[in-house]
C-alpha cells in the first residue's frame, strides 16, 4: 500500500479523533439511566445503596457528607480505604476479574481483526509491528508476542479495501469483541450490587460504542508512534521534538483515565453518578494499571518463570495474568 501523504494522513488523524469524541458522546448520551426531574439527593441515595450507605461509621468528622473526594478528611479516608479492602473480598473481586478476563480472551481476536482491518484504510497495516514494540516496557513478553503474531496474521492476509464483504466481516469481528464490553458491563454491575435495567438494545449500543472508542482509541495510540514525528518534522519544531514526542504519553494516560471515568459512569445500571466522584476514580485506576503493568513486565522479565512451569502455553499464560491483574 502506498504511503499516504502528509496532509492526508493529518486529515486522517483528525477525522478519527473526531469520530473517537462522537463515540464517547454516544456511549454517555446512550447510558444515561436516569429520568428528568431526579434531585441530587436521590441520586446519591440510589448509588451509594442500602447496604453501602450504612457501612461507614456515621461519627462526625469522616466526611459522609462531603460533596466531593477532596473534602473527605484523614478519618474518612481510612474508611474509604477499610470500605474497599471489605468490598473487595466481598463482591469476590479476583474471581469476577477471572471471568472477565476468559471473555476477554475470546474477543480479542476478532478486536486485533477489526483494528487491523480499520488501520489498513489509513496506512499499511504491516507497520504495526513497530508500533507495538514501542509499548513492550508496558506490556508483558506473553502479551507482546501474542498480540504481535496475530496482528501479523491478519495482515499478510492482504490490504484492506472497503467494500461489502469487509464490511461484513467487520461488522462480525466488532459483534464478537462486543461480547467482551458487555462481560465488562455485567461485572461492574456485580461490584455495584445492581441489576441490569437497560433493554438488550439499549445496552448492545452502549456496549457497542464502547467496543468501537476503544478500538479507534489504540489505533490513534499506536499511530502516534510514526505520525507524531512526521507532525513535528513538518513543522520544524527543532529542540523541543523530543519533549513532545515524551509529551504523547502523558497524553495518552489522560485519555485512558477519560475512558475509565466513562466506563464507571455508564457500566453499572445505576442511577447518575457524581462526576467529581467518578473521576478520581478515573484517575486513579488509570494510574494503579500503568503502575501495575510495569512492574509485572519487569517481574516476567527477570523472575518470572512460565516458559518453565507451563513450556509452550508460557506466553499465553502470562498475557491472562497481565489481563487478570487489568481487570482486577
Amino acid at each position: 500500500m502506498p504511503i499516504p501523504s502528509r496532509p492526508s494522513r493529518l486529515g486522517d488523524l483528525c477525522t478519527a479523533i473526531g469520530a473517537a469524541g462522537s463515540l464517547a458522546l454516544a456511549g454517555y448520551v446512550l447510558g444515561r439511566g436516569t429520568r428528568p426531574g431526579e434531585d441530587d439527593e436521590a441520586d446519591e441515595a440510589a448509588w451509594r445503596g442500602p447496604s453501602r450507605s450504612t457501612s461507614l461509621p456515621a461519627a462526625p468528622g469522616r466526611g459522609r457528607d462531603a460533596d466531593s473526594p477532596s473534602k473527605l478528611p484523614a478519618k474518612g479516608w481510612k474508611d474509604v480505604l477499610v470500605r474497599t479492602y471489605q468490598e473487595f473480598g466481598d463482591d469476590r473481586l479476583m474471581l469476577v476479574a477471572a471471568g472477565v478476563t476468559f471473555y476477554v480472551l475470546l474477543a480479542l481476536f476478532p478486536a486485533i481483526t477489526a483494528l487491523i482491518s480499520i488501520y489498513g484504510l489509513f496506512t499499511d497495516a504491516s507497520n504495526l509491528g513497530e508500533q507495538i514494540s514501542a509499548i513492550s516496557g508496558v506490556l508483558p513478553s506473553g502479551a507482546v508476542d501474542i498480540i504481535s503474531e496475530q496482528m501479523v496474521r491478519v495482515a499478510s492476509q492482504g490490504d484492506a479495501k472497503l467494500g461489502f464483504g469487509m464490511i461484513f466481516g467487520l461488522g462480525i469481528a466488532l459483534w464478537s469483541a462486543n461480547a467482551g464490553m458487555k462481560t465488562l458491563f455485567d461485572a461492574m454491575n456485580i461490584v455495584y450490587e445492581e441489576k441490569e435495567k437497560r433493554g438488550f438494545v439499549r445496552l448492545t449500543l452502549v456496549t457497542l460504542a464502547f467496543t468501537l472508542g476503544t478500538i479507534v482509541f489504540l489505533i490513534l495510540a499506536l499511530s502516534s508512534v510514526v505520525l507524531l514525528p512526521i507532525v513535528l518534522d513538518f513543522f520544524w519544531l527543532g529542540s523541543i521534538e523530543t519533549w513532545l514526542l515524551w509529551l504523547r504519553w502523558p497524553v495518552l494516560l489522560v485519555v485512558v483515565a477519560f475512558g475509565l471515568t466513562l466506563i464507571y459512569r455508564t457500566g453499572p445500571s445505576r442511577a447518575r453518578a457524581k462526576w467529581r466522584w467518578i473521576s478520581w476514580g478515573g484517575v486513579v485506576a488509570a494510574a494503579l494499571w500503568v503502575i501495575f503493568s510495569v512492574l509485572f513486565s519487569w517481574y516476567v522479565q527477570n523472575f518470572g518463570s512460565y516458559d518453565e512451569t507451563y513450556g509452550s502455553l508460557g506466553a499465553a499464560i502470562g498475557f491472562m495474568t497481565w489481563i487478570w491483574i487489568s481487570t482486577i
